[in-house]
């Protein structure tokens, strides 16, 4: 479900949209990493198509289509930081920067909310055509993401 979300954010203080859903599980032990991790996990089948033509449409634009080969990677993306509560992934391109981050709410009925909210900082027109294009995806991805990784506790 969709939640509230405001800016500026700690995860990146100059970004200039963002997005957040949520999700209530019963794992009072899950981790920020692990989540994250379970969320990656559970995208779609379809998603991968659209990454492809995505990395396709993109590539002849010079613009990044993954991860640097060594880095710290929790599915596609980047490790960021990481936090007793929180977990922070993202890349940064010439067209936009992006973050996502997994945050976990523990409460002590043994219910736990996980909350994925997607920052972004467009730096020019291209970054701003890009995140119009994709949006519709966007929104239909991280819930199915969420749902897809928690559906079954």
């Amino acid at each position: 479900m969709a939640v509230p979300i405001s800016l500026p954010h700690p995860a990146m203080i100059d970004a200039d949209w963002a997005d957040s859903f949520a999700i209530t599980i019963d794992d009072p032990d899950i981790t920020p990493e692990q989540a994250a991790q379970k969320i990656m996990d559970g995208r779609p089948v379809w998603m991968g198509y659209l990454l492809a033509l995505r990395n396709a449409m993109v590539r002849p634009l010079g613009l990044k289509t993954g991860a640097e080969p060594d880095a710290d990677v929790i599915g596609l993306f980047p490790v960021i930081e990481r936090g007793d509560d929180f977990i922070v992934l993202g890349m940064d391109d010439r067209h936009l920067d992006f973050r996502l981050t997994v945050e976990v709410e523990k409460f002590q009925c043994g219910q736990t909310v996980i909350r994925s909210t997607t920052l972004i900082r467009r730096h020019n027109m291209l970054g701003r055509m890009y995140l119009g294009t994709i949006m519709p995806f966007h929104k239909a991805i991280v819930p199915a993401m969420l749902n897809g990784a928690f559906a079954s506790r």
